[in-house]
């Protein structure tokens, strides 16, 4: 058993409690006490400790995409050019490089759950490698490495849009049909994966438009148990072609089709209606936001707030790890709504944290994380309340939401295990793992 008394910290909204013991045995908490006095032997946490962070919607290899996109003024076509240049280049070997230095960057940002949603399946011409889950082991393999727990969303991806056919680099992101891509992740969940408490395998739609209507319900019953998430709505034009296809929003074919339930998670949700936003309500849906990628591209700003007063669930992710800080992305959800609606006040610090922390993990299968409670995985971050960024803004829930950054995590505790905090090793690693794709 080990113990950590903490100076301060955040069990629940509104409740941030001085003096707080935690002990843990293996990866979960066994005990939550108080006490002003440090216990013998425990480990001594000064400042403000909250749960780990989900990173609910990742890209691993888009990592390789920083600071290259942004050449020149680019566009959405440039981006998406050098994202198809990195896919093309990866192989199970090099995309273990990729994944394991982004994951640790991860974790030193104070994640402690990812939910991959990973499509780049096969070799360059679609043909599939020998062990047609190579890259998908390749990524549980380098989560395992980093010391974060990991939902593998494997994704079926079948249409370069509504009916074309994949093309180029594309052809690596599909099984062909959707039976073909059911028997192949019905087989791996039940497999070594399975066997791992670390490990969840889920199912993803790449989109409305990369997999036709007959086959959405077969990818959302394919794992009857596990999560389901879906790009949705990410832009204006796919909205468009959606509605021209199907005479339907893409909230709306989901909905006709059996898709939508309390399993998905429609990631980024940024142009819905306000009768999409009640249908993902009214399932009590989650919607994951990613506010530093949709910046990014340029996609807009989503209704959190309006979906959040809905029903549904708010959860967070940095897709395409343009940037990678679970600070950041909280209080841009509040701070672009501002910007977009000229008004102050959509969101609690309090409605943020719960998206970052339990509702993120509830939606990659880890019902039990994102909480200091017993029973729960052991996850613990504390933040510097005294940093030139944090101090005097009263180290509580809007300190963490407003204030701090991943300058100022001091400790991580990652399902009862102490990260070592190597910044300058972690960077060394993906600066080597990039520079080895070649050719950029």
């Amino acid at each position: 058993m080990t113990a950590y008394w903490c100076e301060r910290a955040w069990l629940g909204p509104g409740e941030v409690t001085a003096g707080v013991i935690v002990t843990i045995e293996g990866s979960r908490i066994t005990g939550v006490t108080t006490s002003e006095v440090v216990p013998d032997g425990a480990f001594r946490l000064a400042g403000l400790t909250i749960p780990g962070f989900a990173n609910c919607h990742s890209h691993a290899f888009h990592r390789a995409l920083r600071g290259r996109t942004q050449r020149e003024t680019g566009s959405f076509w440039t981006w998406r050019e050098t994202m198809y240049a990195a896919a093309e280049r990866l192989d199970p070997d090099t995309y273990y490089s990729l994944a394991l230095a982004t994951y640790q960057e991860m974790v030193l940002a104070g994640y402690t759950a990812v939910g991959e949603f990973h499509y780049l399946h096969h070799n360059p011409d679609g043909t599939p490698y020998d062990d047609p889950n190579a890259m998908g082991l390749a990524l549980i393999a380098a989560a395992t490495a980093a010391g974060i727990r990991i939902t593998l969303l494997d994704t079926c991806y079948l249409s370069a849009g509504f009916g074309a056919a994949p093309e180029g680099v594309q052809r690596r992101f599909s099984d062909g049909d959707a039976a073909s891509w059911a028997e192949r992740v019905a087989n791996f969940a039940t497999g070594q994966p399975a066997k791992d408490e670390h490990v969840r395998i889920g199912a993803a739609i790449h989109s409305v438009r990369a997999v036709p209507r007959p086959d959405l319900s077969t990818v959302a019953k394919a794992l009857p148990d596990a999560p389901v998430h879906i790009h949705l709505s990410e832009q204006v034009a796919e909205n468009d072609a959606c509605m021209q296809r199907h005479g339907l929003t893409p909230t709306q074919l989901l909905a006709e089709e059996g898709v939508l339930d309390a399993r998905l998670s429609a990631v980024h949700a940024t142009h819905l209606s306000a009768s999409d936003r009640a249908a993902l309500g009214a399932a009590h849906a989650y919607a994951c936001f990613c506010p530093t990628t949709e910046r990014d591209l340029a996609d807009g700003v989503g209704p959190a707030a309006e979906l959040l007063g809905d029903g549904a669930h708010l959860t967070l992710g940095s897709d395409s790890h343009a940037v990678i800080d679970p600070f950041e992305e909280m209080r841009a959800v509040e701070l672009d709504a501002r910007l977009a609606t000229q008004q102050r006040g959509h969101l609690r610090a309090a409605d943020l944290l719960i998206a970052g922390t339990s509702a993120g993990h509830a939606s990659l299968g880890f019902d039990d994380a994102g909480r200091i409670a017993v029973g729960c995985w052991a996850d613990l971050l504390t933040i510097d309340d005294q940093s030139p960024r944090t101090a005097g803004t009263g180290a509580g829930e809007e300190t963490v939401v407003f204030a701090a950054a991943t300058g100022d995590i001091r400790h991580v505790v990652a399902g009862g295990r102490r990260v070592d905090l190597d910044p300058a090793g972690v960077g060394g690693r993906l600066g080597r793992a990039i520079a080895g794709l070649e050719a950029w």
